[in-house]
């Protein structure tokens, strides 16, 4: 029996070239609605906590320090740095590099800082010690934290955050999170999403709704609402639930039904406007922050800390808002926070891509953020609530910040800044608001409830 062996081929040997490019890092870049010019700035928030005996023996900043630790796990990009890309895009180095945190002792009680805790506060600098070069946008921390210890066992927390990483909603939940981590939690109970493509532009753009908030407005007797040398003071004001039925009386039957938001912004809008005593045929616009979290069908996935926030605007002149029934501005509020739509914010994404990224403008504007939900004083790291908790101040914008007194009342602090001549007749029209009847008798009562 004969056999044959079948001879195998030898694979040819295969030569080839390649080319390589310097290896690079591929980081996660934040959406178009981060990366706008408006929003490369730094937030200071604050919170304000009494002693608690329960706590005695425990060290705040140390239980603090390890619940940010802790928490910086699951929100590990705030550890890292921003970088600028081609076109001056911006993204995030996650380089672990960390946050900056401040441990301090003052000599001071909280009771010394007055009856009403609100913005402004004495000696901010102190309480949030602004690292020299540390707060620039690019290759620098991207939180600064800093707790101390009162004189009377007290604690004050304050943050500054950069704002292109987180809107209020955002960062509520961060600290939060550190809250839950500095009582034991071994992760947050919302976990955080980053899936910031959800808000950047679509391919190709398709810009189908007008912006008219990125405008270029042009101003011919000054380039804001007021000039630099004037002499600026910077007020708080504290609305109970009195104070918003208040106002109320003058809200026509039709809009009976419309929100505290929406009343207290165009009143303050109106007051505002009737202050700075702009001509009568001069344009003026009121930018109401809109959280666009619930916009979305689906809606974005619980736990997203970026910014999910819009400015839609209303454009009337002085004359218009300040001549007609409160209703007119109502009216105009109300239009301007349903103007904002999924494909309202869809469109705003790819307007800024193809258009730059531009600030919006402030000239003649009245800005405002709704904050009612982002109740900063129910954060509890083990010392109970807070007694203030919220923005450290408002210049650019006038936040309404959720807060309870120390009557045990719960309102809104609305801080306000204005030159001092402004702010007299602005508190004067609100007083007509406040303590007078809609038929329109003028009082001559100073409104109290203000503070600088």
């Amino acid at each position: 029996m004969s056999t044959t062996s079948a001879m195998v081929p030898q694979p040819t040997a295969l030569v080839f070239t390649v080319r390589r490019c310097e290896p690079e890092l591929v980081k996660p870049a934040i959406s178009d609605i981060d990366d706008q010019e408006s929003l490369r700035t730094q937030i200071p928030i604050i919170q304000f906590y009494q002693y608690n005996p329960s706590m005695q023996g425990k060290d705040p900043a140390k239980v603090i320090r390890e619940a940010l630790g802790k928490t910086l796990v699951f929100y590990y990009p705030f550890a890292g740095r921003l970088r600028e890309g081609p076109n001056g895009k911006l993204m995030v180095d996650c380089t672990g590099d960390g946050v900056l945190f401040i441990e301090a002792h003052a000599d001071v009680k909280l009771e010394q800082f007055g009856e009403a805790l609100q913005p402004p506060f004495p000696c901010l600098d102190q309480l949030l010690h602004d690292v020299p070069g540390s707060g620039r946008m690019l290759n620098c921390p991207l939180l600064l934290i800093q707790v101390t210890r009162m004189k009377c066992g007290g604690i004050v927390f304050a943050l500054r955050v950069n704002h292109t990483m987180s809107d209020g909603a955002g960062l509520f939940q961060f600290i939060s999170a550190m809250a839950e981590m500095a009582q034991g939690a071994i992760s947050p109970s919302i976990l955080p999403v980053w899936e910031r493509h959800l808000l950047s532009c679509r391919t190709p753009p398709q810009v189908t709704c007008t912006h008219h908030e990125y405008d270029k407005v042009d101003d011919i007797k000054s380039c804001t609402n007021f000039t630099p040398s004037e002499n600026m003071v910077h007020h708080s004001f504290f609305f109970n639930p009195s104070d918003i039925s208040a106002i109320r009386r003058f809200v026509p039957l039709h809009l009976h039904h419309c929100s505290t938001f929406e009343v207290l912004t165009a009143c303050l809008w109106r007051c505002r406007t009737l202050a700075l005593q702009f001509d009568p045929d001069e344009q003026v616009r009121l930018l109401c922050i809109v959280n666009v979290r619930s916009k979305f069908n689906p809606p974005l996935p619980k736990g997203y800390y970026g910014n999910a926030i819009v400015y839609p605007v209303a454009v009337t002149t002085a004359g218009q808002l300040c001549q007609n029934p409160l209703g007119y501005a109502i009216e105009l509020v109300k239009q301007t926070k349903e103007s904002v739509t999924e494909e309202y914010v869809k469109s705003v994404a790819d307007f800024l891509a193809t258009n730059g990224r531009p600030p919006f403008s402030l000239v003649r504007v009245y800005l405002v953020s709704d904050t009612r939900h982002v109740k900063l004083y129910d954060v509890d790291f083990g010392w109970g609530k807070a007694m203030y908790g919220g923005p450290a101040k408002g210049v650019v914008a006038s936040f309404q910040i959720p807060h309870r007194n120390k009557k045990g009342e719960d309102g809104l602090v609305v801080p306000i800044y204005l030159p001092a001549s402004a702010m007299e007749r602005f508190v004067r029209e609100l007083n007509r608001m406040l303590k007078d009847d809609p038929a329109g008798s003028r009082s001559n009562s100073t409104f109290i409830k203000s503070t600088m």
